[in-house]
């Protein structure tokens, strides 16, 4: 019987305390799915990092495996449509929330939600990129849908030293916009130029409360993984006909705004959704990662890599608000 290693978490009934730590488990423990992958790699999310708090809303049921994505290698499946020894990518849906997910050496899923890694990404390279790499391109292929160019001015990134936030800087930057970085951590000014970010700007000036409607306009788009306070200074502060997509809530699920950006400066708030999205999309999206946003130079400047051991550690402080860029779960 095959036997491997897995972060395992478990939630006291009465206490709904967490108790999480490394354990040993077999096949016979996953849950069903056509396809049996063995795990390469995996990232950390702050969505991962919710699932350690006591009362959290992410986990639907215990014991749970986190990790809301992966990326490895095919060991059986009984779709044909995927081979023994591909190489594959599989991020969101149920898994690591309501399914065993990346934080283990092996993993089982549905196969509909598996995408074959694209050709010109390494597995390490796709978990770098992960559910936050996903988001950043799914959220701009949106503004790109909705008109914003290079050449019509600047773009807005908030939480840019996130997951989410440092990728967009990078993949707007790779097509040529002038990107403005909003950021609570003055010291790594240096590392979102490094990026792309052309200014930088304190998270201040977009998180306290301002009762104008309207204020200057600055950006003709932002990818704002925040919301809270600051989507109501970003919508009150985009030029005419501008957009924001949102894909977070981190800066609280409550938007203190009026109507008045909608109706006088027409302004678009469109919604970036990374975890239903169809199996066409994904597609779509990942390619557009790969063939127009990837550089495997620029892209290390964004990562740091640890083994399933330390991944306890870096969940708490992707919480704690102190972790930046993406770290990547060598799993295998």
């Amino acid at each position: 019987m095959t036997t491997f290693k897995a972060f395992w978490i478990e939630q006291n009934e009465e206490t709904k305390e967490i108790k999480r730590g490394i354990r040993t488990i077999t096949l016979e423990d996953l849950p069903p799915g056509e396809v049996l992958i063995k795990v390469h790699y995996s990232s950390v999310n702050y969505k991962d990092g919710m699932t350690l708090l006591t009362n959290n809303k992410v986990v639907t049921k215990y014991p749970m495996i986190p990790g809301i994505d992966l990326a490895g290698e095919i060991v059986s499946s009984q779709n044909q449509q995927f081979q023994a020894g591909e190489p594959v990518i599989v991020t969101s849906y149920d898994l690591g929330t309501g399914h065993f997910g990346g934080y283990a050496e092996y993993a089982r899923v549905p196969s509909n939600w598996v995408v074959p890694l694209p050709a010109n990404l390494t597995l390490e390279e796709a978990m770098i990129y992960g559910t936050a790499g996903f988001t950043a391109a799914l959220s701009i292929k949106r503004l790109l849908d909705e008109g914003v160019d290079p050449n019509k001015g600047p773009v807005l990134v908030t939480g840019a030293t996130g997951g989410v936030g440092s990728l967009a800087v990078y993949m707007l930057s790779r097509l040529g916009f002038d990107v403005t970085a909003s950021t609570g951590k003055e010291s790594e000014t240096s590392y979102l130029r490094k990026l792309g970010a052309q200014s930088v700007i304190e998270r201040q000036t977009l998180s306290e409360a301002n009762t104008r409607p309207l204020q200057k306009s600055h950006w003709q788009a932002a990818v704002d993984p925040v919301g809270g306070q600051t989507l109501a200074n970003v919508l009150a502060q985009l030029a005419y006909n501008g957009t924001v997509a949102v894909s977070g809530l981190t800066g609280g699920v409550s938007i203190p705004t009026t109507v008045m950006p909608f109706i006088l400066r027409g302004v678009n708030l469109v919604g970036i959704d990374s975890v239903h999205c169809p199996s066409e999309t994904r597609l779509a999206i990942w390619s557009f990662i790969a063939d127009k946003l990837h550089d495997p130079e620029q892209i290390k400047e964004l990562k740091s890599v640890v083994p399933l051991s330390e991944v306890e550690h870096v969940l708490t402080k992707i919480t704690a608000g102190t972790h930046k860029g993406r770290t990547v779960i060598k799993v295998k």
